[in-house]
């Protein structure tokens, strides 16, 4: 592999883990294992204001963490994939050693 190529990858990888090092995104990502969820119940779980929920969903989303869906006037949001599962759980196996 050139080294353009490992940069590139080492550069994402770096954003992945820059959306690992923030608590309250790993407490979105938390409550999204559970069911998919609007903007309001992330609001009333986390007892925050709706922009800052806003914003984190915002980096998550951007980073292709987190996925949404249009309902009606709702927005719901779910995780992109399985992966971010498995290193949730490695983390939080990794501190509990």
């Amino acid at each position: 592999m050139k080294n353009f190529e490992l940069d590139s990858q080492y550069e994402e990888m770096s954003l992945l883990f820059k959306m690992f090092s923030d608590s309250t995104r790993l407490k979105i990502l938390h409550l999204l294992f559970e069911q998919e969820r609007c903007v309001s119940d992330f609001v009333e779980n986390l007892e925050m204001s709706q922009s800052a929920v806003s914003h984190q969903l915002a980096s998550l989303k951007k980073t292709h963490l987190i996925k949404s869906r249009k309902s009606g006037k709702n927005v719901y949001y779910s995780l992109a994939d399985e992966h971010i599962v498995s290193i949730f759980k490695m983390a939080y196996e990794h501190v509990n050693e």
